[in-house]
Formats: structure tokens, C-alpha cells, sequence
């Protein structure tokens, strides 16, 4: 998801802040990342889910004394919904859905300034 945003990305936005006398630091967290972030809001949420239906993946890799959250829940569910399973639960959607609102408002705000550029 990233690496496809950034094949897309336009170049002369950074040749223009760069001529402008933009500093590498300033450049990148200025002009990329406002252009990129909604690739990594969007890859991120993806991994997340995706790590959460993992259980059998998470039971090989994690090490004897660890234990990953899918993990934890699934033992705890095992056992029978407790209330503890209902907040992660709760938390885990509210984290979710927080992620896709600001995956949202920065697509807003990115194609509103496209427009503008483009004016």
C-alpha cells in the first residue's frame, strides 16, 4: 500500500520545496509524509487486523514465555467471555474505527488541497 502511494508520488513537489529552500527534514515530514499518510494509516490498519486473525502464525513465532494479544484472547474466550474480553473487544473496535476516521479526514484534507493546487 505504501510502496504504491510512493511510486505515485509527485516528484516536483519535492524539487519545488527543495528549491525553495527546504531542509531534508523539513521536506520530508512538510511535503512527503502529509502526501504518504494516508498509505500508512491504510497499511497500518490492514497489518493490524490481519495480525489479530494470525493466531496459529503468532503460537509458532512467539517464544515460550510470551504471549501475543490474539493469543491472549483466545485462551481468554476458551474459558468464556469475561468482561475483561468484552473491553479489549470494545477498545480493539474504538482503535479500528479511530484509525478509518483519521484515514478519512486526511483523504478529505489531501484531496482538498489537490484541488487547490490544481486551481
Amino acid at each position: 500500500i505504501v510502496q504504491s502511494r510512493l511510486s505515485m508520488l509527485d516528484e516536483t513537489l519535492e524539487e519545488a520545496a527543495m528549491d525553495l529552500g527546504a531542509k531534508p527534514s523539513s521536506l520530508f515530514f512538510l511535503v512527503t509524509m502529509p502526501l504518504i499518510a494516508p498509505a500508512l494509516i491504510s497499511g497500518w490498519l490492514l497489518s493490524f487486523t490481519l495480525s489479530l486473525d494470525d493466531l496459529v502464525i503468532a503460537s509458532f513465532v512467539s517464544g515460550p514465555g510470551s504471549s501475543t494479544l490474539p493469543m491472549v484472547i483466545y485462551s481468554k474466550v476458551r474459558m468464556g467471555v469475561t468482561p475483561e474480553i468484552n473491553a479489549l473487544a470494545t477498545l480493539m473496535i474504538l482503535i479500528v474505527a479511530a484509525g478509518v476516521v483519521a484515514a478519512m479526514l486526511i483523504m478529505k484534507r489531501q484531496n482538498r488541497l489537490n484541488k487547490e493546487l490544481k486551481e
